[in-house]
């Protein structure tokens, strides 16, 4: 009898839960993380694939031998499995499945069913594709696909050097043909999903950027591997957020999430992936913000280090201040990576606009004239002729940071590593390449914070440090110059070198690096009219819908048929006395429309929601605001002294009219995004 009634009570418990969006985000943040950890597996394995295509194709026999075989088993069975993982996860996924059984269906408790069931099946999903994808890394590892590229790289033919990133390029081409705004680096784009508000990445483009950057790094193309990783995470973050229901503030804290756990995964560095989230893509640090994120970028790492290699990216070096004055050093090495940042930037831009055909002269138009794959494939070749001069140039570069670090490279090297691989990276992506730039802007600071810290050794010995101190540092600087991003560039450092000393000289390096690059971006770009200043100087009359307002006594069967006819999904409704109260949407039908006994009972009154009505003089901007206070995407107009109707103004109409506005000043050649956004 008491057993009955427990299971009556909890029962009845599990039927008034109403799961409200603030529990759930931190969960959803947890599964994108879990899933950003296998994108990062994932494209790591595919670049292995592709890299082993180039390297290993003249050693297929070799790999069925009985010892390679041997040595697969022995690799199998000493994997990272974490069997824990699936002993912990698929439980809680199939009581979540049970409960969202158990619970009675109606009301807000559909939208409990709902999350309950999707959150259990991608736990499920994730688990799936952990076990296969940690096989896949151990096969990898044995049959040649993982090279040390600096012993790997002399070995291979000239011939192969110069094909195998012209063929990646021509695939790449090929692949984006249809879709070239794919290409690039990825981190733009979600940045600018998240400020303008739209939150919608699509996934099947997170898909292809994941292949076509695995082609182009895995054949030898000069690009990174965080960008496609950043995309994929917050592409697939887009999706589930969307079919969860969450609002536009609570999409972008999970596009955020995923962009997050996609860097904490590609540099096994979880503080720095939560303060990247935080500092690059949501520009905020507030309380609400940093559960969700933070168990995005832990899901993430823990994913990854299980289908990746757990070793740091760095080897820890032993580092220490050797003076204050050393500071100073530090400073002009600041100085440094900021220019080379903004070298960087207008370099990637100008290769971009000289492979479209914006430039002046006969090839630049004959460039642009040709279709994307020869664009893309005559790019790998140019990067391709860059690698006989250093081979820093070939894929992403970074296995010649520990070596830089560790200061044995030349100076001489150090230096033409720097500019050649800023040169070729800005070819691989301006031409039509995919990749990332973050990767490749870590070597370019650390080539040339070794080649700073060998002239500042060479003339002070007993004041300064190592050139291997500059070089890690130089890679912060880098990183915070190009993304505007000091305290991304700090943490992500500290992190990876392991060291307490070496904070001070970050601090001072990333703080001066990123504000420099900000100050020349901003001094030198063309000044075009921002959204803010679009948004503040039109008035809302010019975008608002003009539609009748719902009497508040309308019943709920007319409603319904008025509202799923309109073209905003909203109407505006009268209070009793025939004043203007506020909106109806159609997401609030979701709740009663399956009842059919609720249909004689209520009215347009009883649904709406109270919200105030905007003077049509109201500039675009504060109609934003408000709509952001309130968490809607349509708000009412109020008629002008009685004499018009009633009007809309929606999230969507202002989305449209901005996109215009940047589609006709690109028809103009200039660039509708700000420098800022447009250059991480």
């Amino acid at each position: 009898m008491n057993l009955s009634r427990l299971i009556y009570f909890l029962l009845g418990a599990s039927n008034r839960i109403r799961l409200p969006t603030p529990s759930v985000l931190p969960v959803a943040g947890a599964v994108v993380g879990l899933y950003s950890g296998l994108a990062a597996g994932i494209f790591s394995n595919l670049i292995g694939v592709m890299s082993g295509i180039t390297f290993s194709a003249a050693e297929l026999a070799a790999t069925l031998k009985p010892q390679r075989l041997r040595t697969l088993m022995e690799s199998l069975s000493s994997a990272r499995w974490h069997l824990e993982y699936a002993l912990v996860g698929v439980p809680l996924a199939m009581g979540a499945l049970l409960l969202a059984r158990i619970i009675e269906p109606g009301g807000p408790r559909d939208e409990v069913k709902r999350r309950l069931r999707l959150l259990a099946l991608l736990t499920l999903g994730g688990l799936s594709l952990y076990y296969p994808l940690v096989g896949l890394a151990a096969i990898n590892s044995v049959f040649g696909h993982a090279h040390n590229l600096p012993e790997a790289l002399p070995h291979l033919p000239w011939w192969l050097i110069l094909l195998a990133p012209t063929l990646g390029g021509l695939a790449v081409g090929r692949l984006l043909r249809d879709r070239p705004e794919t290409h690039g680096h990825g981190l733009p784009e979600v940045v600018r999903a998240v400020k303008s508000g739209a939150n919608v990445v699509p996934a099947d483009r997170g898909l292809l950027k994941l292949i076509a950057s695995a082609i182009t790094i895995g054949s030898g193309g000069s690009a990174g591997r965080e960008g496609p990783i950043v995309y994929g995470g917050a592409a697939f973050a887009s999706s589930v957020g969307r079919v969860l229901g969450f609002s536009r503030r609570e999409l972008s804290i999970l596009l955020a999430c995923g962009a997050g756990a996609g860097i904490s995964a590609s540099f096994n560095a979880p503080i720095a992936g939560a303060v990247f989230a935080m500092e690059i893509i949501l520009r905020e640090f507030e309380l609400r913000v940093f559960s969700p994120i933070i168990l995005a970028s832990v899901a993430g790492t823990l994913v990854s280090r299980g289908v990746l290699d757990e070793a740091p990216m760095l080897n820890r070096v032993n580092y220490e201040l050797v003076s204050g004055a050393e500071v100073f050093a530090y400073a002009g090495l600041g100085i440094a990576c900021g220019l080379l940042a903004f070298a960087f930037v207008k370099l990637l831009h100008g290769v971009e606009h000289f492979f479209q055909g914006g430039s002046k002269g006969r090839l630049s138009p004959w460039l642009g004239k040709k279709p994307l794959p020869v664009r893309a494939a005559l790019g790998g070749l140019c990067t391709g002729v860059l690698v006989f001069l250093s081979p820093t140039v070939w894929g992403s570069g970074h296995d010649f940071i520990n070596l830089a670090a560790a200061g044995q490279l030349p100076f001489i090297f150090l230096v033409t590593a720097c500019l050649l691989k800023l040169v070729a990276t800005s070819i691989t992506i301006g031409s039509g390449g995919s990749g990332g730039t973050f990767f490749p802007a870590a070597v370019i600071g650390a080539m040339a914070g070794g080649a700073f810290g060998t002239l500042v050794h060479y003339f002070f010995p007993l004041a300064t440090g190592p050139s291997g101190a500059y070089a890690i540092v130089g890679m912060g600087g880098a990183v915070a110059a190009l993304t505007r991003g000091p305290l991304t560039g700090m943490m992500m450092l500290y992190e990876l070198s392991g060291s307490h000393d070496i904070i001070l000289p970050l601090m001072v390096t990333c703080t001066i690096a990123s504000a420099l690059c900000h100050y020349l971006i901003e001094r030198t770009s063309t000044k075009v009219q921002s959204d803010e200043d679009l948004l503040a100087g039109t008035h809302v009359r010019t975008l608002m819908t003009e539609v009748p307002a719902v009497p508040a006594g309308t019943p709920l069967r007319a409603l319904t048929d008025q509202l799923l006819t309109s073209e905003a999904g909203a109407l505006p409704v009268l209070d009793p006395l025939g004043n203007l109260y506020g909106t109806v949407q159609v997401e609030q039908l979701r709740e009663v429309w399956r009842d059919e006994s609720m249909y004689p009972l209520l009215v347009a009154s009883d649904l709406a929601r109270k919200l105030p009505a905007l003077p049509p003089d109201t500039d675009l901007a504060h109609a934003l605001q408000v709509m952001d206070q309130e968490d809607v995407d349509a708000l009412p107009v109020s008629p002008v002294l009685g004499l018009a109707p009633c009007g809309l103004i929606t999230r969507a109409a202002v989305r449209r009219f901005l996109f215009a506005q940047h589609a006709r000043e690109h028809a103009k050649g200039n660039s509708p995004v700000a420098p800022t956004e447009a250059t991480h």
